[in-house]
């Protein structure tokens, strides 16, 4: 796990030696900068966890350091104020300006091993409520529970052992950014962050901001490559990303570098990536329509995600889930799905995988009424769809009864078929259902069938 990575910025050689070796000594790793302009030059050099930040200096003071980067939004990291000649007024405009607190000098080492541990856990506390809407939304789907989906869980918990790139196929909707959360979260990275971009989503003249950030004059914009330091970023439909961008993303991956645009200093990243793709890499770069430099670096590990139609058993798993799902988040009145209606959706086509399943299961689930979701419903729902489904539009009726009702009405109607086919004999009934005659007549009787009539 990284260490965190602390910024201590005062004038005073003894006060920047002193705090420096009281936050190695706790296992902080730590970089100083005496004046205003190595404090920038350090804050393009990486991305810092926290800033300690004396208010008076010789060239520019503190309080407009922090104006200055918190004019282009939130804060990149916690910052903590120091100053010897503070006042409230002081302290004031630096918990505007974005301060988690301010240190009065000379230093307490308890308070302010004490303040720095609050602002880091503040922080980390803040991602993990981020990552936990994400959680809530994405991570805990799940894939299904098909032998093919189990195998597929069973490589990915091994990759993610690896700190290798993984390449992910499949249809759109079939789940890859669903199995890259899991790899990352069993990967030693887990305790990192895990940053998605869709390359589909973002036009050619901003993906190279997006990847790489910005620096314009002192400001800084931190690209998506710097946000998931020590973590995984996952990018979904790699196959339609810019042809710069691709040449650029290789060369930060080899290197484990980049620059951002408009800077000049080398960016340290420690980055895992997964990609995705809907598209055949393999013809793509021989058609030169992707590198195929970059393709072989990024794929180490492939993993194919079946479309949801190959893997028809993990569909009754995935309605209920999302039928849950939907209940819980939006607060929608609960429903079930009759036999009728979850066999008709095992044989639809799902031709846009479980992005679709999703959708439908939450239209039904807002438009319908009454506490079942019956196959009428489904049908109106999927409108021309539906005639993709392969099954007998004339489901029995007994598909909507409990199973044991459901088996005495389908043998009442078997009986009564090859009844009526042997002209009411129970001999021929007995030597066709493979029953003991004495047990059959037991249960003819049970059924109410009227065998005598049938001769």
């Amino acid at each position: 796990m990284k260490k965190p990575h602390i910024l201590v910025i005062d004038d005073e050689p003894d006060i920047r030696d002193l705090v420096c070796d009281i936050l190695e000594d706790e296992d902080y790793q730590v970089s100083t900068a005496e004046n205003a302009i190595m404090a920038q030059q350090a804050r393009h050099a990486c991305r810092h966890d926290l800033i300690l930040l004396d208010i008076w200096m010789p060239d520019t003071d503190g309080i407009s350091l922090l104006k200055e980067w918190s004019s282009s939004g939130e804060l990149s990291c916690p910052v903590i104020m120091m100053s010897g000649h503070g006042t409230v007024e002081t302290a004031v405009e630096a918990t505007r300006l974005g301060a988690y607190d301010f240190l009065e000098k000379p230093l307490s080492i308890a308070k302010l091993l004490l303040t720095v541990e609050r602002a880091l856990e503040a922080e980390k506390l803040k991602q993990e409520n981020i990552d936990l809407r994400q959680f809530s939304a994405n991570h805990q789907e799940p894939l299904g529970s098909s032998s093919q989906i189990q195998q597929l869980l069973e490589q990915a918990r091994r990759l993610g052992q690896h700190d290798t790139r993984v390449l992910l196929t499949g249809e759109p909707g079939s789940g890859k950014e669903t199995l890259a959360r899991y790899i990352h979260e069993h990967s030693n990275r887990k305790q990192g962050p895990f940053i998605e971009l869709n390359t589909g989503i973002i036009t050619s003249h901003n993906a190279l901001e997006e990847f790489f950030g910005r620096e314009d004059g002192d400001a800084i914009h931190y690209g998506l490559l710097e946000k998931a330091n020590h973590g995984t970023l996952f990018i979904d439909e790699i196959g339609d990303m810019d042809n710069e961008v691709q040449h650029r993303l290789l060369s930060a991956l080899e290197s484990r570098s980049f620059q951002r645009i408009g800077g000049h200093e080398e960016v340290k990243a420690d980055v895992r990536v997964i990609a995705s793709t809907r598209q055949d890499l393999e013809e793509a770069t021989q058609q030169g329509q992707f590198r195929q430099d970059l393709y072989y670096l990024l794929n180490v590990a492939c993993l194919h995600l079946p479309p949801l139609r190959e893997r028809k058993e993990d569909i009754p798993l995935l309605l209920d889930f999302y039928l849950q799902h939907y209940i819980k988040r939006e607060n929608l009145p609960r429903r079930k799905f009759t036999l009728a209606a979850q066999q008709f959706l095992s044989a639809y086509a799902w031709l846009g995988n479980i992005r679709e399943l999703k959708n439908v299961v939450q239209r039904l689930l807002i438009l319908g009424l009454g506490d079942e979701i019956g196959l009428s419903e489904v049908k109106t729902t999927l409108g021309e769809a539906a005639r993709s489904v392969i099954t007998n539009d004339d489901l029995p009726i007994f598909y909507d009864l409990p199973l044991k009702d459901a088996r005495a009405q389908f043998e009442k109607a078997y009986l009564d078929y090859h009844l009526d086919q042997h002209g009411g004999s129970v001999t021929k009934l007995a030597e066709t259902a493979g029953v003991e005659r004495t047990h059959l007549y037991r249960k003819l009787h049970t059924l109410g069938i009227e065998f005598k009539a049938k001769r």
